[in-house]
């Protein structure tokens, strides 16, 4: 799977827009279906993109937690009273 750059606009623009509608103070935001369409495509994308991500890291990262080695020591310091 190649890393290709990811189109983020769609995320930008629908941030934009609810930072607009927050500053005017406006109960909703709306969008037509291509916008939603494109929000929806950008989010499954970059999620996509991110699992993708997380399970390479732990592929490459599971077989060295077994040979790390943890030592805990634990000293009392004296009497209890």
């Amino acid at each position: 799977m190649s890393n290709e750059p990811l189109n983020t606009a769609p995320l930008q623009q629908f941030i934009k827009q609810v930072q607009a509608a927050e500053n005017s103070r406006a109960k909703e935001v709306r969008m037509d279906i291509a916008q939603a369409k494109n929000l929806a495509f950008a989010l499954g994308v970059v999620m996509s993109r991110m699992h993708g991500d997380l399970e390479k890291f732990v592929k490459e990262n599971a077989s060295g937690a077994s040979d790390d080695i943890i030592k805990v020591e634990i000293g009392g310091g004296g009497e209890w009273k």
